[in-house]
């Protein structure tokens, strides 16, 4: 059922793209009759109206397409046949003829019968009907009326069938979301508020669309958005479904991702940075949030919750104020701009300093969020070993960047064995796999996509942008051709990879002595992948008693790390050393720690070289573990380590062998 929904949702995006001409249409007509009310405002406005008024049988034929397996005009043909029989059979003329009654008396629900919903339940049954009928053979005699043909017959002959039960049920159900929707308009502010809040937080399943359906179409007679275009309604009323979210894609979001790039590690600033800026303009100016939002929704959740909130409160404040816009795309600054003049837009510009106030609220909400909760952002996940494995398949002087990134993506996800449906909404590829457990989750991040998405075992959701198109129709000839995949090994400049061992001198013995009083710990019991998987090199850890921090071994300092969490040694022998200071540490900026020594300083073992306040580490919510590790350890044999099980003191040594 979910997977239904999802697919219905992403469906509707369809009809819903159409909705920027109409906009357009109108928003120029209105911009062009602000200067001469002349034949041209009129032509251009009832271009734009042209299409919304046509809005429910948009749905019904775009739903019918976009639900159908193969994407057949049958199924489009067939959605437009299942939406008019209905309207005609049961308008208010035709129900008075039936009834045999004088059109004054038909309930008035029959005079709304096409409308949104009529039309998404047209398009619903048509896409059923073409799905299980389309490949239906009939005997020799009717042969001709076999297969696709027979869709939109059985649409017809299906929706007669809707129409009596309509007959019946409409007016009940009319009057039900009629009733709905007078509840929320009868809060005020406070449904705006409630609409926005759901409205986000739907996002991650698709479902959003059919709440939007509610408040923007004629589905229960709010039509927020057509009452807007058309620019009827009461003014500093119509709109209020819109207009808050002007200040949250215009200024809120884009505040949000600079708190998102401040926060990051200081080597993942570029990347971050790039993520970031490419999802701010997205946000700013067309409305397009699904790039941004999904690159923090599932990494940390908290903070998408904290931005539904935010919309919530942002649609509220303007519905209190009645400050309203209007959009037929989203609202990004390309709507803003064309509904400035809309005669029914009232104080738009008011929306701009609420949207600067919003962007104070964004910045400190989610910079206080990140750092109280440790949150994981983009750009503050550990670089790993892991991150610089890749998968490719052979590329083309001639391929564009759609076609690379939908190629990395295909080899990432397992190849055609792997990937059995390739769909895709505004901004997300939506894919349904054999298995999801068995792809490259690294591959897919490398390849420029913004995030992703697993639903279950079988349903993934990568986030691209708005050009997600360009990359799905690559990705579907890829699956198409059965492509095969040849797996490489990329470079990446934020992988700290561990350096060719040079200039170790053979057959030294050096001697590695404890950093700090305390337990001694297998390296591989560190609680850390990319310390105890050894991804970095071998070594030893050391569970401190106290916060006195020692050298391990006799050498200089060779690195001091800017965050303070980890300081380079370098012994005589040509050995290098990462005395690393907790887990997670780097997240805390250097806080805790005080180092005593700097690059290029002499050391010897036992001397002082930092202070690291434990209660504050622990505090912080992260552990304490000191890692000793050896990161050119391909040139480098342990013999043995000499510890004590307890207890380990400062003069305590670990014997080590070198070798070539």
């Amino acid at each position: 059922m979910k997977n239904y929904l999802q697919r219905m949702g992403r469906s509707l995006q369809l009809p819903v793209a159409v909705l920027p001409a109409a906009a357009l249409l109108v928003g120029i007509g209105n911009w062009w009759a602000s200067a001469s009310n002349d034949i041209v405002a009129h032509f251009l406005q009832a271009g734009g109206n042209a299409v919304l008024s046509q809005l429910p049988l948009l749905f019904a034929v775009g739903l019918a397409l976009g639900m159908s397996k193969d994407k057949d005009g049958a199924a489009a043909l067939a959605g437009l046949v299942a939406f008019e029989l209905p309207t005609n059979v049961l308008k208010s003329e035709s129900v008075a003829t039936l009834l045999n009654i004088k059109v004054a008396t038909v309930n008035p629900a029959f005079g709304q019968i096409g409308n949104v919903f009529i039309g998404i339940i047209s398009g619903l049954i048509a896409a059923a009907l073409y799905n299980r009928f389309h490949e239906t053979k009939l005997p020799m005699a009717l042969s001709f009326f076999s297969g696709k043909r027979l869709v939109p017959i059985l649409a017809a002959l299906t929706m007669l069938l809707v129409s009596v039960a309509l007959l019946i049920v409409w007016p009940p159900v009319y009057d039900a979301l009629v009733t709905f929707g007078k509840f929320i308009v009868g809060l005020g502010a406070v449904g705006a508020g409630l609409y926005g809040f759901f409205n986000r937080l739907l996002i991650p399943t698709g479902l959003h669309q059919a709440l939007n359906s509610v408040f923007w179409f004629d589905v229960a007679g709010i039509n927020d958005i057509g009452k807007f275009l058309a620019h009827k309604g009461i003014k500093g009323v119509t709109g209020v479904y819109q207009a808050g979210f002007f200040p949250v894609m215009m200024f809120g979001l884009p505040a949000g991702a600079y708190a998102i790039y401040r926060n990051a590690l200081p080597e993942r600033k570029v990347e971050t940075a790039s993520l970031m800026m490419a999802g701010a303009f997205a946000s700013f100016f067309t409305g397009v949030t699904e790039p941004l939002e999904f690159s923090f929704m599932f990494v940390a959740w908290p903070l998408y919750v904290l931005h539904a909130i935010f919309t919530g409160l942002s649609l509220a404040f303007a519905a209190f104020m009645h400050w309203t816009a209007g959009f037929a795309f989203s609202a990004g600054l390309v709507d803003y701009i064309l509904s400035l003049k809309n005669p029914i837009a009232n104080q738009p510009l008011m929306l701009i300093l609420q949207g600067l106030v919003l962007a104070v609220i964004y910045y400190f909400g989610f910079d206080f969020a990140i750092k109280k909760f440790h949150l994981m952002t983009p750009g503050r996940e550990p670089v790993t070993a892991d991150d610089a494995d890749d998968l490719a398949i052979a590329t083309d002087a001639d391929d564009d960047k759609y076609t690379r990134q939908a190629k990395q993506i295909y080899a990432a996800l397992g190849g055609a064995d792997n990937l059995t449906v390739v769909d895709n909404c505004t901004t997300r590829l939506r894919l349904q796999l054999a298995d999801t457990s068995t792809i490259n989750e690294a591959a897919i991040k490398h390849s420029g996509a913004a995030g992703i998405n697993k639903l279950d075992d079988h349903n993934l959701q990568i986030i691209i942008g708005t050009e997600v198109q360009f990359v799905a129709d690559a990705l579907s000839h890829l699956k198409l051709t059965n492509a095969p995949i040849t797996k490489t090994t990329t470079s990446n400049e934020a992988v700290a990879t561990a350096p060719t061992a040079t200039n170790i001198t053979s057959g030294v013995t050096t001697d590695f002595y404890s950093v700090a009083n305390g337990q001694y710990v297998d390296i591989e019991n560190v609680d850390d992948d990319t310390f105890a998987k050894k991804m970095l090199g071998d070594g030893f850890a050391i569970d401190p008693a106290d916060g006195t921090i020692t050298a391990p071994v006799d050498g200089t300092v060779s690195t001091v790390f800017p965050t303070k969490h980890a300081i380079g040694f370098k012994t005589d022998s040509g050995l290098e050393i990462l005395l690393h200071m907790g887990i997670d540490t780097v997240e805390l900026n250097g806080a805790p720690f005080e180092v005593l020594v700097q690059t290029g300083q002499p050391v010897h073992h036992g001397e002082v070289v930092a202070k690291a306040d434990l209660a504050a580490i622990k505090a912080a919510g992260k552990a304490t573990t000191m890692m000793v590790i050896i990161t050119n350890m391909d040139a480098v044999n342990l013999m043995k380590f000499k510890m004590l099980t307890n207890q380990v003191k400062v003069s305590d040594e670990i014997m080590l062998v070198t070798t070539k």
